[in-house]
């Protein structure tokens, strides 16, 4: 007799049975999805025996472990020193202490579930054929009950140390993944227009001598350094700028094509603008006299000094920032506050 014909010929199956147990749910539940049980024991023929506490403790060990290790993640992710600093010092375990405590983690929660699966669930061995088709409602009420079953055969409703355990020691990992993502949203844009200049910080030449009006001839350019302890040195690498000396034609010329940003930056004949390229941040300092024109010898990116420094040619596809300037009372170049926009290369917030 073929197995469709003792399919026909068998009494139809009553989930609402009060006979029936859950299991017996489960078992019919699984043989219409053509899976079928036939090996099925408890690991534990006696629930709550000492040995099911023994390994019931341990699966609660590593879970702790596991959420010990999500803590110190995500504390040594926030108070950690991260900064570059030369010598030995605590930064140069920054990456390796999140490695080894997210690795930690990791592996405790690999642990934890396999022994749980080994050592608390029930052995099961089923054979399960192939079918095609949607299931019929009584069918998904019996999937329901498999599902129920399977939670309650975890065993996490009778044993509250675990259920404890899963949860403190998986809920600082939801945490530790999601931490990374504080330096995506973080805004930068305060560093960005953040450098070394401000309102009264004088010009300086790289020797540390400050700068006054008949250091640079007309038509000629030096670069100049914010007047501070380290200001021509890479800790304020971010700071060089141009100081440019123009002829009155060009000067004027250059006045009257200030843009409202740059309005009152410049001085007499006299204007700055940030040396660091637009494009990629190369050092933008070949100066042609006769055309006012600043080439960025990397990639060729030209600027016209006389238009708020706007790209004519090459890559580079923003003006170069000016430095508002004037002359104190002294007659050394200062500066009256920082760059109005960024410097260096542009992305995508950038103006």
């Amino acid at each position: 007799m073929s197995e469709t014909e003792t399919d026909k010929d068998a009494p139809e199956f009553d989930p609402d049975d009060p006979r029936l147990t859950r299991f017996d749910l489960v078992r019919e539940g699984a043989r219409r999805d053509g899976v079928e049980i036939v090996h099925y024991q408890p690991r534990f023929t006696k629930p709550g025996s000492k040995e099911e506490k023994r390994v019931v403790r341990f699966v609660a060990l590593c879970f702790f472990i596991v959420g010990l290790a999500a803590l110190a993640f995500i504390v040594a992710y926030v108070a950690w020193p991260w900064r570059y600093e030369p010598g030995s010092n605590l930064n140069k375990f920054y990456t390796p202490v999140l490695g080894t405590t997210l690795g930690l983690a990791l592996l405790f929660i690999g642990i934890g579930i396999i022994t749980w699966a080994k050592k608390l669930l029930p052995e099961e061995v089923s054979v399960e054929r192939r079918h095609d088709g949607a299931s019929p409602d009584v069918e998904r009420k019996l999937t329901a009950a498999t599902a129920v079953s399977m939670v309650d055969e975890l065993g996490i409703q009778r044993r509250p140390l675990l259920k404890g355990a899963v949860a403190l020691g998986l809920a600082p990992v939801g945490v530790a993944a999601i931490m990374p993502l504080g330096g995506l949203i973080k805004d930068h844009k305060s560093d960005l227009l953040t450098t070394a200049w401000k309102k009264g910080v004088r010009l300086m030449h790289d020797d540390g001598t400050l700068v006054r009006p008949e250091d640079v001839s007309a038509g000629g350019q030096i670069t100049v350094f914010p007047a501070i302890p380290g200001g021509n040195t890479n800790k304020y690498a971010d700071s060089p700028t141009l100081l440019i000396h123009l002829r009155d034609a060009d000067a004027e010329r250059a006045l009257s094509n200030a843009l409202p940003i740059n309005k009152g930056a410049q001085w007499n004949n006299y204007l700055a603008y940030s040396k660091i390229c637009t494009h990629a941040g190369c050092p933008a300092s070949l100066y042609e006299q006769q055309t006012n024109r600043l080439l960025c010898p990397c990639h060729q990116s030209q600027f016209d000094i006389t238009n708020n420094a706007r790209p004519i040619f090459g890559p580079a596809t923003r003006r170069l920032p000016q430095l508002p300037i004037t002359v104190d009372s002294d007659g050394y170049f200062v500066a009256t506050s920082d760059y109005k926009v960024p410097i260096g290369p542009g992305f995508w917030e950038r103006p």
